[in-house]
């Protein structure tokens, strides 16, 4: 009896390497302190993908991204398919309504001429055009030559002082005698048949603005670059949209036509008349429709550098009419458009701080993924390909293999900068017109 219990204690305490072992598992089972020793030292399991802050800016700039560019345009789609809504076509028209065509021109002796001869040659009853070029006192022969042409009925306004473009169209909103205005650019040539189509739809009582659709066009084009990147084609299509579904946000600065009344309600000088025009149109009660058979030839601008200023004014424009007329942005009140212009402007103007957050967030997430290391330096070769573009920009044999990247990567830091100068109150009432090569008149 007294031999068994000493075997029987042998195996409740164990004895050498296996009562080790035996009392480790017993321990841990237990939760003694071998197991929290073990579980102290213990490594933690890798995790692939950390939900961190970097892979959320990320996932939100892609988004962001992807609703702008192809969600937006889906959805407005989808839409269409159920609120189509047709635009009168030329062929409808009964009467056609009489027109006043103003021109702001500003030292464009090189271009006048071939701007009249252009506007003389459209296919419209010609006695039912006014055909006003409103001076921003030139000083370089622009005047003296309009003068040349008021047998043929072109009118001249003077302004007593130089006070920029929407002072100029103020100015010379009172002297318009037509039943349709038509704002168009010294710069830019409206194709012979594009007034009709344009025009037409004013036979809907309901439209109050119609833009035409801009073809860019270089150096000795007179028709559209085939070389031309898909965005204004795009930009294009999805105006067609939105006029199935409701109406444009936006009209063409280049070239539209919007009825007197609304041409000539209050506008803060320093605020874009052309966006605008949609603003006001759906503020009261119409709708601005773009139409695609209205075309006309937009000269690029000769300079990356000047193309980059010009973007900078114009956005800071937007950004400044939007938010004086914000009460658009109501959902509640104005629908569709609402939505439309949430998504195609603020959505849009977003996107480069967007993309500086999700770059610098590749940054940080390279440290630790191969694949962001590789993204963020990819990301720096174009930023480098970019610089060198912006350098050569206005060779005549800038690479599109930098000048592409140059082009992209400016316009997203032009939106940025506008928003920075439109926070700080910054304005341009003044205006001097991007200087761009003549483009003769088709």
């Amino acid at each position: 009896m007294s031999s068994a219990r000493p075997r029987l204690a042998g195996c409740l305490h164990g004895t050498g390497a296996a009562a080790n072992v035996s009392n480790a598992v017993v321990s841990q089972a237990l939760g003694g302190p071998t197991a929290r020793r073990r579980v102290h030292h213990q490594e933690p399991l890798p995790r692939t993908m950390p939900l961190s802050a970097p892979v959320i800016v990320i996932g939100l700039a892609l988004a962001l991204f992807l609703y702008a560019y192809l969600g937006y345009p889906l959805a407005l789609w989808v839409l269409s398919r159920v609120r189509n809504r047709p635009l009168p076509r030329p062929d409808e028209v009964v009467e056609w309504p009489t027109l006043s065509i103003s021109v702001p021109a500003y030292n464009e002796a090189a271009q006048i001429r071939e701007l009249i001869h252009s506007l003389l040659a459209l296919d419209y009853p010609r006695d039912k055009v006014q055909i006003v070029v409103v001076s921003d006192c030139s000083d370089d022969g622009t005047d003296e030559i309009v003068r040349e042409y008021a047998d043929q009925g072109v009118e001249l306004i003077r302004m007593p002082e130089r006070g920029g473009k929407n002072k100029a169209e103020n100015h010379a909103a009172e002297f318009l005698t037509g039943e349709i205005v038509v704002n168009t650019d010294a710069s830019i040539r409206i194709h012979r048949g594009a007034l009709k189509p344009l025009v037409a739809v004013f036979s809907d009582p309901e439209i109050g603005c119609a833009s035409g659709r801009d073809i860019s066009v270089g150096p000795g084009e007179d028709t559209e670059n085939a070389g031309e990147s898909g965005y204004v084609g795009y930009e294009m299509g999805i105006r067609d949209l939105e006029t199935r579904v409701s109406g444009i946000i936006g009209a063409s600065g280049c070239f539209y036509a919007i009825r007197p009344h609304l041409h000539r309600l209050p506008l803060p000088e320093s605020l874009s008349r052309d966006f605008s025009a949609a603003l006001h149109s759906e503020e009261h009660g119409y709708r601005a429709v773009s139409v695609p058979e209205a075309t006309c030839l937009v000269p690029r601008s000769p300079s990356l550098h000047k193309e980059y200023r010009r973007k900078v004014r114009t956005i800071t424009r937007g950004l400044q009419t939007l938010w004086y007329k914000r009460f658009l942005l109501n959902p509640f009140r104005h629908g569709w458009f609402a939505w439309m212009l949430f998504s195609h402007k603020i959505c849009r103007w977003l996107l480069p701080w967007a993309g500086m957050a999700a770059f610098l967030a590749l940054g940080v997430l390279a440290v630790r993924s191969p694949l962001a290391a590789a993204a963020f330096a990819a990301g720096c070769v174009v930023l480098g390909m970019a610089a060198v573009g912006w350098v050569l920009a206005g060779r005549d044999a800038a690479p599109r293999l930098f000048s592409v990247p140059a082009f992209l990567v400016a316009g997203n830091l032009a939106a940025a900068h506008a928003l920075l100068r439109a926070l700080r109150g910054g304005q341009d009432k003044l205006w001097e017109p991007t200087r761009r090569h003549v483009v003769k008149a088709s």
